[in-house]
């Protein structure tokens, strides 16, 4: 049976290891087979052994690339690209599924690891889609090493004007230079859902009732606010974004977590 092989990177101290943990644990319980789970991260400090660490290096670009995003506003959006390194796993075979740290896994992952190959697969980003644009979003990503290292070439090439023409985001990079080289798929809506736009309620339901899952939800993100710790015990940012504590985030996340790899690490 052939291994499913999962990445994500980690830097600074935004989200602790137990993140990475439970990430890991949401991909080792849903994929068929064996699993290699990578984590690019410069502190590996409470991470589960059996995750494969990788060395966040300073890349060639930082500085060029770093004074361009400071000018975007969006500093460090686009260290994400060192994922896309050619050789950055001499052993790899097939393709990688990378998840961001603010992704929850509820559903069976092998139709997506295994979702158009050959492509650069990522699910429409739900604001651009709305505003008639083609971006991505970078929540979850599937690419092969041996067949995109385009993707970290072209901004090693150019990191100023690669910037500059993505306006900072590492999903609009990612997504519109795939979909020029004629090697992009958009994955299944209804299987990677927005924590905020598909699961919180409107008023005055989501003052009465959990946020719901989606029956076919695989993955869901939570970008922006609230993030999951928020969405656990429940928030309020306003009237619209108010959610009751949410039973099956903590059960995915967290309980399902601690009864696979134990407590220490859930």
């Amino acid at each position: 049976m052939s291994i499913a092989n999962v990445i994500c990177i980690k830097w600074g101290d935004l989200f602790g290891p137990e993140y990475v943990n439970r990430l890991y644990s949401g991909a080792r319980r849903n994929l068929s087979g064996p699993v290699r789970f990578f984590c690019m991260t410069e502190d590996a400090d409470g991470l589960h052994p059996d995750i494969e660490v990788l060395e966040l290096a300073r890349e060639p670009y930082l500085d060029e690339m770093d004074a361009a995003l400071a000018v975007a506003n969006r500093q460090g959006a686009m260290r994400k690209v060192s994922l896309f390194r050619p050789g950055l796993i001499p052993d790899l075979d097939g393709p990688l599924l990378g998840f961001d740290l603010d992704a929850v896994i509820t559903g069976s992952l092998d139709e997506i690891l295994h979702f158009a190959p050959g492509k650069v697969a990522m699910r429409a980003d739900w604001v651009e889609a709305r505003r008639g644009r083609p971006t991505g979003h970078g929540s979850v990503f599937r690419y092969d090493p041996a067949l995109h290292g385009w993707l970290y070439d072209t901004l090693a090439a150019d990191p100023k004007g690669e910037v500059e023409r993505a306006r900072g985001s590492e999903q609009r990079y990612t997504s519109t230079l795939a979909q020029a080289k004629g090697a992009f798929a958009y994955l299944p809506p209804d299987q990677v859902v927005s924590f905020k736009h598909g699961c919180l309620r409107l008023p005055p339901m989501n003052y009465l009732a959990e946020p719901r899952l989606p029956a076919n939800a695989r993955i869901v993100c939570f970008h922006g606010r609230p993030k999951m710790s928020e969405a656990v015990e429940g928030y309020h940012g306003s009237i619209l974004r108010h959610s009751l504590p949410c039973g099956w985030l903590r059960d995915h996340w967290i309980d399902r977590t601690r009864d696979d790899l134990g407590s220490d690490w859930g």
